[in-house]
C-alpha cells in the first residue's frame, strides 16, 4: 500500500513540475506579448522548452504577428504613397497656378480685343490641366485603397477601343497627327469595366500624344486567347526613356514636355489593367516607343 501512495505522490510531484514549467513559459510569452507591443518591436515570440500544444500555440502567435507586420507595411506603404502623391502634385500644381497668375494680371492689363482673346484662352488650357491633375490624383488616390472594387461584367474591346480612339479626332488633328489604326474586325469580348477601361487607354494616348512626335500606330487583335491592344509612338530622344521606370508613379521621361501631367497617367493603367485581370508592359525599339495591353477572351 504503501509503495502505491509512493508512486502517486511521485506521479503527482512530476504533474506539478510539469504544470509549473507550463505556467512559467506561459507568463514567459505574455511578457514577450507586452514587450512588442509596448515597443512595436519586430522580434518573434520564442521558447526553448516549449514543446506540443505551447509550441503551437507559439508559432500561430508568431504567424499572426507575420500577419499584422505585413499589414501594417502595406498600409504605411499606401499611407507614403498618398503622400508623395499629394506632396508630388502640390509641386507641379504651382508651375500652372504661377502662368494663371500672370495671364490673369496682362488679361487685367490689356485693352487689345485679340491679346485678350489669347490671353484668356491660354488661361482656359491652364485650368483644365489642373484640372486633369486633380482628377488623376483622386483617381490614384482611389486605386490604392484597399476597400476600392472595380465591377466588372462581359464587354467587347472592339467597341470600347473604336470609340475611345475615335474620340481624339479632332486632337489628332489640331496637332497634325495622322495615327495608323489597324483594327481586328472579330468581335472580342472580355470581363472589364468600361469606364476603367476608357480611361486606360486615354492615358495610354495620352501619354503618347505628349511625348510623342507625330507618328503613332493604334492596334487590336487577337493573339491566341488574348485580346490585344497596343499604342506606338514615334520618340526623338529615346535615350532619355527608362522602360523599367515608366508604370511607376510621378515618372516622366522628359520634365520639360511633362509640366501639366501629373505623372500618375500610366500608374493609373497599371493599376486598372490589374482590377481586370489584364497584363500592360512597355517597349522600346529603337526610336519606337509602345505600351501592349492584353485581357484574356472570353470563351
Amino acid at each position: 500500500m504503501e509503495w502505491i501512495i509512493g508512486i502517486l505522490a511521485a506521479f503527482l510531484i512530476l504533474l506539478l513540475l510539469k504544470l509549473v514549467g507550463i505556467l512559467r513559459q506561459i507568463r514567459d510569452i505574455c511578457r514577450q506579448l507586452t514587450f512588442l507591443k509596448d515597443y512595436d518591436s519586430n522580434l518573434m515570440i520564442t521558447g526553448q522548452e516549449a514543446s506540443g500544444p505551447l509550441r503551437e500555440l507559439m508559432d500561430e502567435l508568431n504567424e499572426m504577428l507575420d500577419r499584422q507586420r505585413e499589414q501594417r507595411r502595406r498600409y504605411l506603404k499606401k499611407e507614403q504613397d498618398i503622400s508623395d502623391a499629394y506632396t508630388n502634385l502640390s509641386h507641379d500644381i504651382r508651375t500652372p497656378l504661377t502662368s494663371l497668375n500672370g495671364y490673369f494680371r496682362l488679361l487685367e492689363e490689356s485693352e487689345d480685343p485679340k491679346e485678350r482673346a489669347r490671353y484668356l484662352s491660354v488661361i482656359e488650357e491652364r485650368i483644365n490641366s489642373l484640372k486633369e491633375m486633380l482628377e488623376e490624383l483622386f483617381t490614384y488616390t482611389k486605386l490604392k485603397n484597399e476597400t476600392y472594387v472595380l465591377e466588372m461584367e462581359p464587354l467587347y474591346l472592339n467597341r470600347i477601343v473604336t470609340e475611345t480612339v475615335f474620340s481624339y479626332y479632332d486632337v489628332w488633328m489640331e496637332k497634325g497627327i495622322e495615327p495608323e489604326i489597324d483594327f481586328s474586325e472579330e468581335q472580342m469580348k472580355i470581363e472589364g469595366n468600361a469606364a476603367g477601361l476608357r480611361r486606360t487607354l486615354q492615358n495610354i494616348i495620352k501619354n503618347g500624344m505628349d511625348h510623342g512626335t507625330g507618328k503613332m500606330r493604334i492596334t487590336l487583335k487577337r493573339q491566341d486567347q488574348w485580346a490585344v491592344v497596343e499604342c506606338i509612338n514615334y520618340v526623338e530622344h529615346p535615350e532619355e526613356i527608362e522602360v523599367e521606370k515608366v508604370f511607376e508613379r510621378f515618372y516622366k521621361a522628359d520634365e520639360a514636355r511633362s509640366r501639366t501631367s501629373s505623372g500618375l497617367g500610366l500608374s493609373i493603367a497599371k493599376a486598372f489593367t490589374g482590377y481586370m485581370n489584364g497584363e500592360i508592359r512597355a517597349l522600346l525599339q529603337g526610336n519606337w516607343f509602345s505600351i501592349c495591353l492584353r485581357f484574356p477572351i472570353l470563351s
